[in-house]
């Protein structure tokens, strides 16, 4: 009997898929019956301009979810705007925590100085949330060499209760992102010439120094090491709001 669940399915298009270079996993799996309805989510950061690019190759319709936390480098924004249109992507959508929930959370703009994580979960990982809820599967940039829980990633993985996760990049190496880039002439985040190799939140995000993880400058001083959108230890993270 064939096991409908999301674990049997991540198995199931793990076995499918795992002889396929990253560009056929996305090319495929957008039409693939054991998906069901797809987005990409992106933060147009240091190394999203590769997942775009395939999709604008692949699916230049799917759905873009872009989340604006309010609190992203003006250089982003720009970014997220120049790549869009050079791509020719038609479907990206702005996702961002309402006016009301702002004030209600958020209303001095400090609330990542004193709680980091409920910051994320409210500006992040709630709206997101809400606008995958009609999705069954979501695209991610994320690669295992980017260490801590992503080593042993795999191209598809369960996100309880409902949906899929699609890292088509999860085994790819940091030249092979390079190479990527040259080889198609793709624009770079401003940022990553200035020592941003990972790019988050304006507040939140300090540049790298030569030799420290490209992810150093997330969080810096703190053991907060994901915006909470991603597993840890297999389950979503999700910081409490304050009431």
């Amino acid at each position: 009997m064939l096991d409908d669940t999301l674990d049997g399915r991540a198995a199931r298009l793990n076995q499918r898929y795992r002889h396929h270079a990253a560009t056929e996993v996305l090319r495929r799996a957008v039409n693939d019956p054991d998906l069901g309805r797809v987005a990409l989510v992106s933060s147009f950061g240091a190394e999203s301009v590769v997942l775009l690019h395939m999709v604008s190759v692949a699916a230049p319709g799917l759905p873009v979810l872009f989340i604006d936390t309010q609190m992203l480098f003006p250089e982003t924004l720009e970014y997220q705007r120049e790549v869009s249109a050079r791509l020719g992507l038609t479907n990206v959508q702005v996702i961002r925590a309402s006016d009301e929930q702002v004030a209600l959370h958020d209303p001095h703009g400090t609330l990542h100085k004193t709680d980091a994580d409920a910051c994320c979960n409210f500006r992040k990982t709630l709206p997101l949330e809400q606008a995958l809820s009609g999705y069954d599967a979501w695209i991610t940039g994320r690669k295992r060499f980017q260490n801590g829980e992503r080593a042993a990633l795999e191209f598809f993985e369960p996100e309880p209760p409902l949906r899929l996760r699609v890292n088509p990049l999860a085994h790819w190496r940091p030249e092979d992102v390079q190479e990527y880039m040259i080889e198609n002439n793709l624009p770079r985040h401003p940022l990553v010439a200035k020592g941003y190799p990972s790019i988050g939140c304006a507040p939140c995000t300090s540049p790298v120094k030569p030799g420290e993880d490209p992810r150093a400058g997330r969080w810096r001083g703190s053991e907060k090491s994901e915006c909470g959108i991603h597993f840890i230890g297999g389950r979503m993270v999700r910081g409490k709001v304050p009431a």
